[in-house]
């Protein structure tokens, strides 16, 4: 008889540990609160004269995903995907003219040291960023457990200590002389919540940006938009066997008896299993399987979001002032990495509901040109730091006053954007049921990244377990090694868990 598993939340992570369980000979049982699967790879639509637009209202870019988890689970015969070939474009509010962000090392070299005077150590940079990050994709595929003492016997101790248990400034500092590329790192590294570059462990955060394989360590696009990864995802595990369930109420779990009472359409069932899956954030799966020790060690994570983003619609396709093409372009609000360490302490006071740092721009709507989708209308995307978890948009008119003008203050054609929303850490909170607003479920500082980033009370020998059971599994956004529509988490459980049975 095959081995029941029952996974509660149809996330990435959930759905990709459905699909590689059910794969192996498993019987997959996958139990989702909202009405499709998804979790925060979600869209919603607004009608403009008549016609349907739709835009994400979770993750927007593509590129954190493992280009083995891409293939392996069939979604890419299924989705085409696109990069754009151009370096990211990067501009510090109130400095004219961007700087190329170019791939290779002598090109960027050579870039930042005409448009920011840098002269420091570059190419160096760039080959220890690529060992550290060869290192954790390895890792990853191997669904090996991160620890300190195996990043010491693979990378040694010197670049362990600099970019997985080192402070950010410290990474910084040491390979770049000038302010502007410091802050660009920094900027990569808080993406998802208020870290101080003076934290422990801040360095790893980088790498951890860095290390998508599915466009070797760059960002893209997917046919649709991100929603058609989970929604695409979904339909496989069904061709597969996996027994979805939406809209689902998770009443009770029994772990004395291996069940889960869940309500669907009003009427009950009882689910047994052998194994669980908590594909779910860390407050919810405390709820339903959490001894004491558990809930003590939910208690002292912290998990305060401070990313917010704008969604802009506009009648024709957009012209950028500087280079128009679909490129990634990045605006810095601070100058220094003194600036920027103020601007997150500025946030974590909650005092303002906003404190400028840094905006994303992500020209959905020119790449989904580019693989041949067709749309009544052109969407953009504006990722923005800093926020407070204090207000929902709608809250902040203000606000979205101000960093709509910012965002069309580069665009030739302003006069062609006919709608914007704009979507904050509380939003986020609601519509995804994110602790703290925050995409990733917890704050990565404070020995919530690498080795820590789990909720076992065992994690050297079980690190995916939840709490100290052995038959229940947690592996939300919220563990190792990162949230986004990456399925790695997923993946890497799900292999845990099968290990158990050989």
């Amino acid at each position: 008889m095959k081995s029941k598993i029952v996974i509660i939340g149809a996330g990435i992570n959930g759905l990709v540990a459905a699909n590689y369980l059910q794969r192996a000979g498993r019987q997959v049982t996958l139990l989702e609160k909202k009405e499709k699967v998804g979790g925060a790879a979600a869209c919603e639509f607004v009608e403009l004269d008549g016609k349907k637009q739709y835009y994400a209202t979770g993750a927007s870019v593509f590129g954190l995903m493992q280009k083995f988890v891409w293939e392996e689970t069939g979604l890419s015969k299924r989705l085409k995907k696109f990069a754009p070939p151009e370096p990211d474009l990067m501009h510090f509010d109130g400095v004219d003219g961007g700087v190329s962000y170019h791939h290779d090392p002598v090109a960027l070299a050579r870039e930042l040291r005409d448009k920011w005077g840098e002269v420091g150590q570059i190419e160096e940079y760039a080959s220890d960023l690529e060992k550290v990050t060869a290192y954790l994709i390895q890792g990853y595929q191997e669904a090996r457990p991160p620890s300190i003492e195996d990043a010491k016997d693979r990378l040694g101790e010197e670049l362990t200590n600099r970019w997985i248990t080192g402070t950010a400034r410290d990474l910084v500092n040491h390979y770049f002389t000038s302010e502007q590329p410091k802050v660009v790192l920094l900027m990569m590294m808080a993406e998802g919540s208020p870290v101080s570059c003076e934290a422990p462990y801040s360095a790893v955060n980088i790498p951890l940006i860095l290390g998508g394989s599915v466009f070797d360590g760059d960002f893209g696009f997917v046919e649709g938009g991100m929603w058609r990864i989970t929604e695409e995802l979904g339909k496989i595990n069904k061709e597969l066997g996996v027994e979805i369930h939406v809209s689902t109420s998770v009443e009770h779990v029994d772990t004395e008896r291996q069940t889960v009472r869940f309500t669907d359409d009003g009427e009950q069932f009882e689910e047994p299993y052998d194994d669980l899956v908590l594909a779910t954030d860390p407050l919810t799966a405390c709820k339903l399987v959490g001894k004491k020790a558990d809930v003590e060690r939910t208690d002292r994570l912290q998990f305060q979001g401070t990313a917010g983003k704008l969604n802009l619609i506009f009648k024709n396709p957009i012209r950028w002032k500087e280079g128009d093409d679909t490129r990634f372009r990045y605006v810095q609000n601070t100058h220094s990495v003194a600036e920027f360490d103020a601007a997150v302490s500025r946030v974590l006071e909650g005092k303002q509901p906003y404190v400028p740092a840094f905006m994303h721009f992500y020209c959905e709507g020119s790449a989904m040109r580019q693989m041949g989708v067709d749309s009544p209308y052109e969407r953009m995307a504006a990722f923005i730091g800093f926020f407070s978890l204090e207000k929902k948009g709608a809250g902040l008119p203000e606000v979205e006053a101000e960093i709509k003008a910012k965002v069309l203050s580069y665009i030739e054609n302003p006069e062609d954007c006919i709608w914007t929303k704009l979507l904050t850490p509380k939003d986020l909170q609601e519509l995804f049921f994110f602790p703290g607003g925050n995409y990733e479920h917890t704050m990565l500082t404070n020995g919530q990244v690498f080795d820590g980033r789990n909720h076992s009370a065992n994690s050297k020998n079980n690190f995916y377990n939840f709490g100290d059971y052995e038959n229940i599994y947690a592996c939300s956004a919220g563990s190792y090694p990162s949230g986004s529509v990456t399925g790695t988490p997923g993946y890497m459980c799900s292999q845990q868990l099968l290990r158990k049975y050989e």
